[in-house]
């Protein structure tokens, strides 16, 4: 794909042919983080125990996961403007059924079919970036974009579940997606350029897509369940064997079918294989931090929803500066390796600073501080993962590395968040067991959590400065 192959129309709207993307691409954003200020609301309205609360979450991040790289070659075969707009026309009716579910299993099963749509729209809409920009500078100031409204996009969630849990329902952090997508998909018929496909082979590895979403599906919910059915207990660790079992008969697929849906040979390249692990690392930790710090306000601060979000404000807004425009910058300067483990740094010390945030915390004392260094953290680091992940591949593998980096993301923070979040309840629960006080065990399980979660995002930090390779804007950004 070169610059000269763009209709000259296109070209001169990739401007407004990136907002369009972004938008559609900030409304999947949104509902990774957007329901978790309004879990207690659908806790109470629908009846969810603790345990099967995480599934309204890890139901949306699984099926995401699952089928990211599926979206991705589908993209590759039928056009990538054809999947975004049934991506895009997908979720939007997910959502309407997410905002009139009256039961347990209908919200749930709306919320596996939103992260499916959502899963689509991810894949190829970075891909459609990269069509319309070729040139390095260019390419890295609409990655910059995109990174703006990944990393920020989680934090405005949060603000915005609160808004509208407190002043309407929780129904309407689904039904508010309605007008975006019928606005995205209007507009994107007239922007987005309709390039045809050059692909090689039309054969899907489905089964490659169905192993790998329902091992982790499996493995998430024998983690989520450990603490109810005992960690050791057989069927805790079967589940965990069967899980074992399906990834291992994905990775035997993938060194078998023609076209394999991740082709393990990416994970020979150096940058490749460490950002994918990084990024594993950092949404484990990412994600447990959106969930469990929002019920620490509501549970252990008592505060409203609104509150909640507006909380997360500062963050938001330091994420929107750093990743619109200096995050850009710095990777222009410095390369990959350094503006992403020092991202990663101070994501760890801002985790650390809500390992300690007492019972009766102040905002400005106990949250405003982890808020920022996570805000930044963010803000620098999004983007050189992504383009790390990118920077070793050929220019026509560029969508399969960033599906596999996304998959990545993905599937680390359905997995982290299942083990912070029943690490939590099992610290918690001990607590109990030894007669101490309910809101003070409750907060010591969130404190124990958020300090595996530091480790996690230190970790991963330590992985990027040690092993990445160092790499300048022009090599980074593939051409």
């Amino acid at each position: 794909m070169t610059e000269n192959s763009i209709p000259t129309a296109t070209r001169d709207r990739r401007g407004l042919a990136l907002i369009v993307l972004c938008l559609g691409v900030l409304m999947i954003v949104l509902d990774t983080t957007i329901v978790n200020v309004a879990l207690p609301s659908i806790k109470t309205d629908l009846k969810f125990s603790d345990t099967s609360l995480a599934w309204v979450v890890n139901a949306y991040m699984l099926t995401f996961g699952g089928f990211l790289l599926l979206g991705g070659r589908l993209g590759d075969l039928y056009g990538h403007r054809r999947l975004f707009l049934i991506g895009i026309a997908l979720f939007t009716v997910a959502s309407l059924a997410c905002g009139l579910s009256t039961t347990q299993g209908f919200l749930l099963a709306a919320r596996a079919v939103q992260g499916l749509a959502g899963a689509v729209v991810t894949s190829v809409a970075l891909s459609l970036i990269m069509d319309l920009f070729t040139e390095p500078a260019e390419r890295a100031k609409a990655m910059g974009v995109y990174g703006f409204v990944c990393a920020g996009g989680g934090s405005l969630g949060a603000m915005l579940g609160g808004l509208l849990t407190d002043t309407l329902s929780w129904h309407w952090i689904f039904l508010v997606n309605l007008p975006i997508g019928i606005a995205v998909i209007a507009l994107s018929l007239r922007l987005l350029p309709a390039l045809h496909s050059q692909a090689q082979s039309r054969h899907l590895d489905v089964f490659g897509a169905i192993t790998v979403t329902a091992a982790l599906m499996l493995a998430v919910y024998a983690i989520v369940n450990g603490n109810e059915a005992g960690w050791v207990s057989s069927r805790t660790l079967g589940q965990l064997a069967v899980a074992a079992a399906l990834l291992a008969t994905f990775l035997v697929i993938e060194t078998r079918v023609r076209v394999p849906l991740m082709p393990l040979r990416l994970f020979q390249l150096r940058n490749v294989a460490v950002a994918n692990v990084v990024g594993v690392l950092w949404a484990a930790a990412m994600f447990a931090w959106f969930f469990l710090s929002a019920l620490y306000l509501q549970l252990v601060l008592g505060y409203k929803p609104l509150q909640v979000g507006l909380a997360f404000l500062p963050a938001n807004l330091i994420m929107a500066v750093f990743s619109l425009g200096i995050s850009a910058k710095l990777v222009m300067r410095f390369g990959i390796r350094r503006p992403l483990a020092v991202g990663l740094l101070l994501a760890t010390c801002g985790l650390l600073l809500f390992a300690r945030a007492p019972v009766d915390g102040h905002f400005i004392a106990d949250v405003l501080p982890g808020m920022v260094l996570l805000g930044l953290g963010a803000g620098i680091a999004f983007n050189p993962v992504l383009l790390a992940a990118m920077s070793d591949v050929a220019p026509s593998e560029s969508g399969l590395a960033s599906g596999v980096v996304n998959t990545s993301f993905m599937m680390g923070g359905a997995l982290g968040l299942a083990v912070l979040a029943s690490l939590a309840a099992l610290h918690t629960e001990n607590l109990l067991a030894a007669g101490n006080e309910p809101l003070g065990a409750l907060n010591s399980g969130y404190q124990a959590a958020f300090l595996v979660g530091a480790c996690f995002a230190g970790l991963g930090a330590a992985l990027g400065a040690l092993l990445l390779r160092t790499k300048t804007m022009e090599s980074a950004v593939p051409a």
